[in-house]
């Protein structure tokens, strides 16, 4: 592992890389990431050249146009040479070895008011009322806290973003288009994994965090297989947390990778399946679980983790068989997954058997979505668990699908759409009473 020199600077999370397109002096890879209670605290996370000595997050409410009220955060700063000689491809699909070190920065945004939109902009220099003059609204980034009644997201996953084939960010970018068409008034995206097709390459994220999308949204997100690899196949999570400035508040090992982040009257829970391997590893991952759902009440629980709960092609048992006593002991109600590129629900079950919904986990997987490394199109009656899965969807090795999620005090609702914007399943789950 590569030595992470720590220090205090002014601002959020920034990286640098001379082997992509960010030049001296340069900020990039912005993003909006949770804090612990979305409501009031908010994480920036991006990554600066290590020419800038400092640099600083500037924020404001969104109604702020007149910019008298902006405030400035400063960040703590890692230098990061992680990425520095992993072999990977440029967008040419030429083979070459990434020179990229950079100054990796993460703000915590606190005290934020709940329910309100905010603007960010991530500045070189210090915080002082000077840099005042240079904040633009037509360049600032967006993103909303909790605290509404009513809130809804957009679910995607599995796009891995390639530079030498950019039309799977470009699929999957229109993708949320199609959910944002739907719902215009989306509070934040929640990601399931494999967004990157090596994590080790850090021109994929860069050129990730540029897409649109980023700008105007807090995303939240998992670690995917792929995530967590390079082109050579080292693995590690640091790619993930290093990419990201995403809460601390995971188990030793894990802080930044796996972490809980309540999202008003829901908890999420985000788990790092290649740290769940061997039963020493799952055991420590539902350790945590158990404790942090323990400690933050919620009306709703969220489990996301990017390994399948179960294979789409013939309904047999994935991860379900590994974590459904735990939901059932600690009221999960909802576990969401990615990776099998196969779109697979359940209603809520509770033993292994279907409920009326006011106890048990409702289990869905997303489907791919870079019209490009889906499954066979499956069809027709499944071999395996027929009598709990619900609904199955893919187009095939082409596929491209996200979902809709909108929540109130009664229920979430999860919807599935296709790449036209149709919808072709959906399910409530309810709001149950926690012990």
């Amino acid at each position: 592992m590569k030595q992470l020199a720590r220090l205090f600077v002014t601002g959020a999370l920034l990286c640098a890389s001379a082997a992509v397109y960010a030049g001296p002096g340069k900020l990039y890879s912005i993003t909006a990431c949770p804090g612990e209670n979305a409501s009031t605290e908010m994480n920036i996370s991006w990554a600066a050249d290590t020419s800038l000595k400092n640099s600083v997050v500037a924020y404001t409410e969104a109604g702020d146009v007149s910019l008298k009220k902006v405030r400035y955060a400063r960040p703590l700063v890692e230098y990061c040479d992680l990425f520095k000689g992993i072999y990977s491809k440029n967008s040419k699909n030429e083979d070459f070895y990434q020179d990229v070190v950079f100054n990796k920065c993460g703000a915590e945004l606190k005290g934020l008011k709940p329910d309100r939109e905010y603007m960010y902009w991530v500045l070189p220099g210090e915080d002082s009322l000077a840099e005042r003059g240079s904040l633009e609204l037509s360049q600032a980034r967006r993103f909303k806290t909790a605290g509404a009644k009513e809130w809804s997201i957009c679910i995607i996953s599995d796009f891995h973003a390639y530079d030498p084939l950019p039309k799977r960010l470009e699929a999957a970018s229109a993708m949320i288009d199609k959910i944002i068409e739907y719902d215009n008034d989306i509070d934040w995206i929640l990601h399931l994994g494999d967004v990157c097709a090596w994590g080790g390459s850090y021109s994929f994220w860069q050129n990730l965090y540029e897409n649109k999308h980023f700008k105007n949204y807090m995303w939240a997100g998992v670690n995917g297989n792929h995530d967590n690899m390079s082109r050579k196949y080292e693995l590690t999570n640091q790619y993930f947390k290093n990419a990201s400035f995403y809460p601390r508040n995971g188990y030793e090992g894990e802080e930044g990778v796996c972490y809980f982040f309540k999202y008003g009257n829901a908890l999420f829970i985000m788990l790092n399946n290649e740290e769940m391997r061997d039963e020493k590893g799952l055991q420590a991952a539902q350790k945590w679980v158990r404790e942090v759902i323990a400690e933050n009440p919620a009306d709703y629980i969220v489990v996301c983790e990017h390994y399948q709960w179960f294979f789409g092609a013939d309904g047999s048992t994935s991860q379900y068989g590994r974590w459904s006593e735990l939901f059932d002991e600690c009221g999960v109600d909802l576990a969401l997954s990615g990776n099998n590129h196969i779109y697979v629900r359940t209603d809520a079950l509770y033993d292994g058997r279907e409920t009326d919904g006011t106890k048990g986990t409702v289990y869905i997987q997303s489907p791919s979505s870079d019209n490009e490394r889906g499954q066979e199109k499956v069809s027709g009656e499944i071999e395996q668990n027929s009598g709990i899965i619900k609904f199955r969807w893919n187009e095939g090795p082409a596929t491209v699908g996200g979902m809709h999620m909108s929540a109130d005090k009664k229920m979430l609702t999860v919807k599935l759409l296709d790449r036209e914007g149709n919808i072709l399943d959906s399910v409530n789950v309810l709001a149950k009473k926690k012990n």
